[in-house]
């Protein structure tokens, strides 16, 4: 039987959250099928099997968080699937595991904490992971986990999980596990794994009144449904995420993309200076142009829409402006200048933002960007954005105007130099010259906002970029000065 061992699929990711399960105990997988959706802290990602073989078993549930290197599905002949045909759950099927191992549940055994990076220590800051090693007295619990794994599932809820039940008592050492299956007594907590606690908790059953069926007297999910069938009374516990009527607060974990989009913005905001200029431009020859572009035959079959020709407008100012296409190297203090465009286009999801990239867009025809832009955007919007296609970003554009919002400061990606936030086009009056005579006239009119790092770009070439991609913007005739 062949474990498969939950893989760093991204530069530096320490773990990521089951989402769901694409196969079941007894399904028959080939190599390279697809088994597991899992989100990691930049997006969802569907994992390939790299076995051929009958699913024995699924180590971990959904909804539960666990680091890279875990065991989470077993793969093998289609003698050793269990006899009931279905998964064991987390808390029976989760193989034993050493300290070092534990520790990495644990941000504070760690030498983690509130101050950690976006994605947490690299492999080589947190060393080599190591299974422990079954001896006779382990071998029953091939198929379990001992009572110092979950205690260690209980001090990772103590280090900031909202379903924290009896935080404050200490753990329990690794070597007082026990033997027997006997209830605990009323009012102690309860031995189960977090994902075990949120159900019961979002079923309103008293997980420290059930008698666990589990290894070491643990709580299982079917000891928690069961309680739900059998029609207890148990008191009702509002959702996290339905929030009962009355209730004034509710709490949701930080995690996936919407940690990794925090940590990112901290460490940008408060590492480079940022600058925000405005502008405000009639773009009413662009609209025009749009509309022009959506009734050739060629476009017919991708979407056209105003961020095509700013997206184009960006990338021919860079020729005038090459700092803006730049990234200051603080380690090695020079300035990175880049001859190509990964064109970055912030996208809000419902797991959070994400940044992906348009790879050498700088190559690419009207057509063939307009294409990338429409697979790009829906992509993200699945939430399938792979951590391949956010990395290496060189310079980002932020749509807000598609929220009717008019402009904004925004804050620059990790690892780039400038942004630049594209408000909602609105008809305004505008005054214009006519035959030499200023006239108010209705216009299509919005605003661009730049945020650039003022420690290598100052206001000169921020403000120039600025107005030649509202030149461009003004006249799309212009772009054929560039």
């Amino acid at each position: 039987m062949a474990e498969y061992l939950l893989p760093d699929v991204g530069e530096g990711l320490t773990e990521a959250e089951i989402v769901s399960w694409k196969v079941k105990v007894g399904d028959t997988v080939e190599i390279n099928d697809i088994v597991v959706e899992i989100e990691t802290a930049k997006s969802l990602v569907e994992l390939p099997s790299p076995y051929a073989g009958t699913v024995t078993g699924l180590l971990v549930p959904e909804g539960e968080m666990v680091p890279v290197g875990t065991p989470i599905i077993a793969i093998g002949d289609p003698s050793e699937v269990p006899a009931d045909g279905g998964a064991a759950p987390a808390s029976e099927a989760a193989p034993a595991k050493d300290e070092a191992e534990m520790d990495l549940y644990n941000p504070r055994a760690s030498g983690g904490g509130e101050g950690e990076s976006l994605v947490g220590r690299n492999k080589v800051d947190r060393g080599a992971v190591r299974r422990a090693r079954k001896s006779a007295a382990s071998a029953q619990l091939a198929a379990g986990t001992t009572a110092a794994h979950l205690q260690a599932q209980g001090a990772f809820e103590g280090g900031g999980s909202p379903e924290v039940e009896g935080a404050d008592e200490p753990a329990v050492p690794a070597t007082s596990a026990r033997t027997d299956t006997a209830p605990e007594p009323a009012g102690a907590r309860a031995l189960a794994k977090p994902p075990v606690r949120k159900l019961a908790k979002d079923l309103g059953v008293d997980i420290t009144t059930l008698t666990g069926s589990g290894p070491s007297g643990s709580v299982t999910r079917e000891d928690v449904q069961s309680a739900v069938g059998s029609g207890a009374e148990t008191p009702a516990a509002p959702s996290l995420r339905t929030p009962a009527t009355g209730e004034r607060e509710r709490r949701e974990p930080i995690k996936g993309v919407r940690k990794m989009m925090a940590g990112a913005m901290v460490d940008s905001a408060f590492s480079a200076p940022h600058v925000t200029e405005w502008i405000t431009v009639d773009v009413t020859r662009t609209m025009e142009f749009v509309e022009r572009l959506r009734t050739r035959r060629e476009f017919r079959e991708v979407r056209v829409s105003p961020l095509l020709v700013l997206s184009r407008a960006v990338m021919l100012a860079m020729k005038r402006t090459p700092e803006i296409n730049s990234w200051w190297d603080g380690a090695a203090q020079e300035v990175v200048y880049k001859s190509y465009v990964n064109l970055g286009i912030a996208a809000a999801t419902p797991r959070g933002l994400v940044v992906p990239n348009v790879k050498e867009a700088q190559d690419l025809t009207l057509l063939e960007l307009a294409g990338a832009l429409n697979q790009l955007t829906a992509t993200a919007r699945d939430g399938k954005t792979q951590p391949a296609e956010m990395s290496g970003g060189t310079f980002t554009i932020t749509n807000v105007g598609v929220f009717g919002v008019d402009a904004g400061t925004p804050i620059i990606n990790p690892g780039e130099s400038a942004i630049l936030c594209f408000g909602a086009v609105r008809k305004q009056p505008w005054v214009v010259s006519v035959d030499g005579r200023d006239e108010i006239v209705p216009r299509q009119i919005t605003t661009l906002a730049l945020s650039f790092d003022h420690r290598h770009i100052d206001g000169e070439k921020g403000s120039r970029f600025l107005a030649d991609v509202a030149g461009i913007l003004e006249d799309p005739a212009s772009a054929l000065l560039f």
